[in-house]
């Protein structure tokens, strides 16, 4: 072989190399499928996660929540068992997802079970601050082992949420959806903040929770926050009550003293009951129907858990406490907007109206 024919070869050999270099560097797939990406979770842990996270699985149902909310073709699993009713509006491939517990409440969560789910990374809810957390979030990790656990600010208080949704959202590549929750969030919490901020004749109003109703939540907890937010007068007196997350007991005779004009639950035992309890017909809120149950499924509007599930009680509970001053809020669209868009089912006018009637809420104030 000549000199001449020598290099042709050589110069053939250094083109198919470069172009089979150039092929694999601008492939996506490549460091999407293969690769990994560093970052840093909500209370400053650095860790390396799969650059493409396909399958999560959260360990309470809150930041359960949020992810079906923005990535539900991601979760791997869930910590409870969806009920009859909340399947109505769970689509299919969705409901039969494997239930693996949790650290919350009850605390049944199995580690084994957690794993046997195959997830890329575990998220793991936390309070802001505390050397508990981080020991909680360790402990995990070690149980673990190499698998990801991602500490998430907790996303109790909705007016504080948007940086956990956020942060979720670039975590599993859900960066769009993440953004329209929030953008629906601000928008209803600037709306009903802003008229709420402007009713000077503040109606009183009595969480009722517990299946006797006996049990309820003070002005600035957790539980009640959506009474705060639209402006509602909560009866139940924190300086007095106690601000607990655990909720308080009261009897029937101090609800007739606090006689409050609404009255708002989660309970539908107690909702079932209250207007033919004649001891509960002495309150102005039950002579006047102004008792509301919180929409159930396939979460509660009102909280159990609070959560990204409270976005939409927010212009829910503006309308039940205040009817009048919140007459342009459309409940129908607004309600169906939010199911198509982060419950991914979509409810026909009839639906949507079965589940604000159901609320208490009269067809002419919709």
């Amino acid at each position: 072989m000549n000199k001449k024919s020598k290099i042709i070869i050589l110069i053939l050999v250094i083109l198919v190399a470069a172009a089979l270099a150039t092929h694999i560097f601008l492939t996506p797939s490549t460091v999407e499928t293969k690769g990994s990406k560093n970052i840093t979770d909500m209370i400053g842990r650095s860790m390396e996660i799969p650059a493409s996270v396909n399958n999560v699985v959260a360990t309470s149902p809150p930041m359960t929540t949020v992810l079906y909310m923005i990535a539900p073709d991601k979760l791997s699993a869930v910590n409870f068992q969806w009920n009859d009713d909340e399947l109505k509006y769970i689509p299919s491939q969705y409901a039969n997802l494997p239930v693996v517990g949790g650290w919350y409440g009850t605390q049944d969560g199995s580690y084994e079970q957690f794993i046997a789910s195959e997830p890329d990374i575990v998220i793991e809810s936390i309070d802001e601050g505390g050397d508990g957390d981080l020991s909680t979030v360790e402990e995990r990790q070690q149980k673990f082992g190499t698998l990801p656990v991602i500490a998430v600010k907790d996303t109790t208080n909705v007016e504080k949420i948007g940086d956990s949704i956020t942060f979720m959202g670039e975590v599993v590549g859900a960066q769009d959806k993440a953004s329209q929750l929030n953008d629906f969030n601000d928008k209803n919490l600037k709306l009903v903040k802003d008229k709420a901020a402007k009713i000077s004749d503040k109606k009183t109003v009595y969480f009722a929770s517990g299946s006797d109703g006996l049990q309820t939540y003070p002005s600035g907890s957790t539980h009640s926050q959506l009474i705060d937010i639209a402006g509602g007068d909560n009866v139940a007196d924190p300086s007095s009550q106690g601000n607990t997350s655990t909720g308080v007991q009261v009897s029937i005779e101090q609800v007739i003293k606090w006689n409050p004009d609404v009255i708002i639950t989660t309970e539908p035992d107690f909702y079932a009951k209250v207007y033919s309890d004649p001891n509960w017909g002495q309150i102005n809120a039950v002579k006047n129907k102004e008792v509301y149950l919180s929409p159930q499924s396939p979460f509660k509007w009102f909280g159990r858990p609070v959560g990204a599930n409270m976005i939409i009680g927010v212009p829910w509970t503006a309308k039940v406490i205040y009817p009048d001053e919140f007459k342009d809020l459309d409940m129908l669209s607004t309600t169906k907007e939010f199911y198509s868009n982060f419950y991914h089912f979509d409810l026909s006018d009839a639906q949507a109206k079965e589940i604000l009637l159901g609320s208490g809420i009269k067809e002419s104030n919709l």
